[in-house]
């Protein structure tokens, strides 16, 4: 239940001392407030001669679209304003008004309501402790929380925090505690308290360890000795005869017990108290395998095991962790990063055991990561360079160009490739594999290639007049065009025939160099093939004999 304080709040910046009576202009009518809580302001006023009414009005300056209006008879000199809106500045005027409806005088006031109480969680987890919790309270900068036995015996304890949750030890168990909390703002005002009555248990049950339940009680007066009953929900009953005050017990994962005690003396046994119930943690899942179906994906199986609402399966590594909660038993776990280690744990869990952390786990693997550059440049005709950057974890790579007419592969310590056997003008689907040193591996795949247009053949040179030469070839492929150049100390010269040509003509070249020729097919975009065959001709002086290869 809610107790109200009267209480002031000093809303920061904002208010002068708002509990002061103030006057109306040369009127002598007034209002003061009395009472303040979270939800209300409570007013009084004087009689004022001639009024038949009194109307009061309370507008929040701090929070938009908030007002109240009220109406009261002549009779009646004070009242209290409610709904309203915790720590909340509000503007509050009283009026006195005439049978007529004629506003006689007013009376202005400042006033703000006071924080808003925590609304506690509580409860007893073991016999000696209380535990509470509440939501964060609107411009609340502090809680203070108090207990007290209920009888009035022992003293108070009180902790003033910053958090949203306390718990309070080395309590007496099986006693009645009063407990009340409220919050404090940035100038130290307290807030509504809320108030609460827990009773710690006078039984506590834990597993100490996995697989032993310990039952621990307080004493009671006249008790010789006590008998401890553990009944589990498959019907199976065990009991334990002591003179202290626990008894340890054998338990299972995945079970709910019921516990009661009795205290005996010569006079007989005591009336049946409280049946505890506790539920152990699910068991762990058996039959555990993680298995790869993708380099960066991994499906995780295991049997479905006895006490599990849910399962909760994590791969973590030193800097990631990806996870996954199922209720069947089985979980993908996917975007894993290339050359990683992961520990995977699969985690059952059931709402009224909490979590099974004590599982095994295993550690996988990931592939090695496969290069993110890849470059392909033609050395000859036939031959293809290949290069890459480094992939992370890998030691060797396998480089393979692969179309309809042949395949092309090399296997390498290296970051770069030689492929031989390469045909001209064709495409090739481009891929490499990255293998680590413990023998993983990953399959890249990249944007096509295709090679260069084939080099004509069959190229001959004749002389023509006017120191002239007349190149010839043969295409190898008629859709092809070609370029022909010509290249020396005393000029360059280019030939390009029209579409489908076999032979190109170049006329006055100087005399007295050797000059290089080559025909090469002519490309759309890119640099000029350097790799064709070259022929030689020389061009002597007059009266010298022109060479031809």
């Amino acid at each position: 239940m809610c107790g109200a304080k009267s209480k002031s709040l000093a809303f920061a910046g904002l208010l002068l001392n708002c509990l002061g009576m103030i006057f109306s202009a040369n009127t002598g009518f007034s209002v003061s407030v009395y009472d303040v809580t979270s939800r209300s302001i409570s007013l009084r006023w004087p009689k004022f001669s001639g009024a038949s009414s009194y109307r009061v009005t309370a507008t929040a300056v701090n929070t938009v679209g908030h007002s109240l209006l009220a109406h009261f008879s002549d009779v009646t000199l004070k009242a209290t304003l409610t709904s309203l809106i915790p720590s909340t500045v509000y503007a509050v005027q009283a009026e006195a008004i005439d049978k007529n409806g004629i506003i006689l005088a007013e009376a202005q006031i400042m006033q703000s309501t006071v924080l808003a109480a925590p609304i506690l969680s509580v409860s007893s987890p073991s016999c000696d402790s209380i535990a509470l919790s509440w939501q964060a309270v609107y411009m609340a900068a502090g809680f203070s929380v108090s207990l007290m036995r209920s009888d009035g015996l022992g003293r108070m304890l009180r902790e003033n925090t910053t958090n949203t949750s306390l718990i309070f030890t080395n309590l007496d168990p099986g006693t009645l505690y009063t407990i009340k909390a409220y919050a404090w703002n940035a100038n130290g005002m307290p807030g509504d308290d809320f108030t609460y009555n827990q009773r710690t248990i006078n039984i506590s049950i834990e597993e100490d360890e996995p697989g032993h339940l310990l039952v621990s009680w307080s004493s009671v007066s006249f008790g010789h000795y006590y008998v401890v009953f553990v009944k589990s929900d498959d019907g199976l009953e065990v009991h334990c005869n002591t003179s202290h005050t626990q008894c340890r017990f054998q338990s299972d994962c995945g079970f709910t017990y019921f516990i009661s005690v009795f205290a005996y003396n010569k006079a007989g046994q005591s009336p049946l108290g409280d049946v505890f119930n506790y539920t152990t943690a699910p068991c762990c899942p058996s039959d555990f395998r993680a298995a790869f179906v993708s380099s960066d994906t991994v499906r995780v199986t295991w049997a479905a095991v006895r006490g599990a609402d849910l399962y909760e399966t994590r791969a973590a590594s030193r800097s990631t962790a990806v996870l996954c909660s199922h209720t069947a038993p089985a979980c993908t776990l996917s975007a894993l990063q290339c050359d990683t280690r992961y520990r995977i744990t699969v985690r059952s869990r059931s709402e009224a055991g909490g979590a099974n952390t004590s599982c095994a786990h295993q550690h996988v693997a990931t592939d090695p990561c496969c290069p993110n550059d890849l470059i392909l440049t033609q050395v000859t005709q036939s031959v293809t360079n290949v290069s890459w950057s480094a992939g992370k974890g890998a030691q060797t790579y396998v480089t393979t160009l692969e179309s309809p007419k042949g395949q092309a592969k090399c296997h390498t310590l290296q970051n770069y490739c030689l492929l031989g056997c390469i045909t001209c003008g064709t495409n090739y689907t481009v891929s490499l594999k990255a293998i680590s040193e413990t023998g993983l591996t990953s399959s890249c795949t990249y944007q096509g290639y295709s090679s260069s247009a084939c080099c004509p053949f069959g190229v001959k040179l004749y002389r023509l007049s006017n120191n002239g030469i007349r190149v010839f070839w043969r295409a190898s492929d008629e859709k092809i065009n070609y370029t022909t150049d010509l290249r020396g100390s005393k000029g360059n010269f280019t030939c390009t025939p029209s579409t489908g040509g076999s032979h190109c003509d170049i006329t006055e070249i100087p005399c007295g160099d050797v000059y290089t020729v080559v025909v090469a097919p002519l490309t759309e975009k890119g640099p000029k093939l350097t790799f064709c065959p070259k022929k030689i001709y020389s061009v002597f002086g007059i009266g010298d004999n022109p060479y031809l290869p």
